[in-house]
């Protein structure tokens, strides 16, 4: 278990994960999405979501995820209420949805609405994404990061465009923690600009957490508690200021609230001091964000602490 305790800081962020609708199944994804899950976001839980963004002017940031958040019922509403609020909203895409029937609109709609767009391109070799996403998901994904740079992301000052590293899986024991970032920050620029054109603003390194799709494989090779033992030696307890779980609450397409996006996909609930499930609704009716004192944790929460630590911002340190 992990040995730290946690308390919650001010809320400025919202996660949500609209719903585990996606058209790729890729096989580092924590949420284990794809295009045959059709959960997703309710109108009643998406109208409490508004009312939630509305409600609360700390709140800095709507961060909207899925599955492909694009697919997911709910999409557009929150992005309308969380820019009619002044909110800064994030759509963590994975590229290839913008090449989709239905969903080629999207790009001239991220530059209308100015979202930010942080997008999953776990690595700038074909090899090693096809590899993770699947056959033809890189090109597609160069196709898609054009796209965005000829609408003037990553290159006006309010179109940011982030992409995202997930090492591969590991195959034996023989780990390794995440590249150092800044880095690979910089091998991806000079590749992605002299092969394909491409420029974008920041990359974050993302550790694989061992749950989800992550895990099941893992425990297929039989190398999951050496993993979770790689990941506690190399703890650095100067990240545990700057983990995402201090400041962020992440609710699921249900309404109900986790401490984080990793806690949401284990299903360790938020709870109230009855031990009920915290919801939406329960803070819509307290009429305050703080409703939690100590973050819930787990093991697996070592890989946000190990080495340069891990979130959904990238690096720690």
């Amino acid at each position: 278990m992990f040995d730290f305790t946690l308390n919650k800081q001010k809320i400025t962020t919202l996660q949500i994960n609209l719903g585990k609708k996606c058209n790729l199944a890729c096989n580092h994804c924590h949420v284990e999405a794809g295009p045959k899950r059709t959960e997703e976001l309710s109108p009643e839980i998406c109208e409490q979501l508004q009312q939630l963004i509305r409600n609360f002017p700390q709140i800095k940031t709507v961060d909207l995820t899925g599955g492909a958040p694009e697919m997911n019922y709910g999409f557009h509403p929150l992005v309308e209420t969380a820019i009619a609020a002044g909110k800064e909203v994030i759509v963590r895409s994975n590229l290839t949805v913008l090449l989709s029937t239905g969903f080629t609109d999207l790009p001239a709609y991220f530059t209308q609405k100015k979202l930010r767009v942080v997008a999953s391109l776990p690595c700038y070799l074909e090899n090693n994404v096809d590899k993770q996403r699947g056959q033809g998901v890189y090109n597609q994904s160069i196709k898609a990061l054009q796209i965005l740079n000829n609408y003037g992301y990553g290159t006006v000052s309010d179109l940011v465009l982030d992409l995202v590293y997930n090492p591969q899986i590991p195959r034996n024991t023989d780990f390794s923690l995440t590249p150092n970032q800044a880095q690979l920050e910089s091998d991806y620029q000079r590749y992605l600009w002299e092969h394909f054109g491409i420029v974008f603003n920041r990359l974050f390194t993302i550790t694989n957490l061992p749950i989800g799709r992550v895990k099941q494989y893992l425990e297929y090779q039989q190398i999951y508690s050496p993993y979770l033992d790689f990941l506690q030696k190399h703890h650095n307890p100067n990240t545990l200021n700057n983990l995402m779980c201090r400041d962020l609450l992440s609710i699921d397409y249900l309404g109900n609230i986790y401490d984080c996006d990793f806690n949401q996909m284990e299903n360790l609930a938020a709870t109230t001091n009855n031990g009920e499930k915290l919801t939406v609704k329960d803070v819509l009716a307290a009429g305050r964000l703080e409703l939690i004192n100590e973050i819930k944790t787990a093991d697996y929460c070592y890989g946000c602490t190990a080495g340069s630590g891990s979130s959904c911002g990238g690096a720690l340190m």
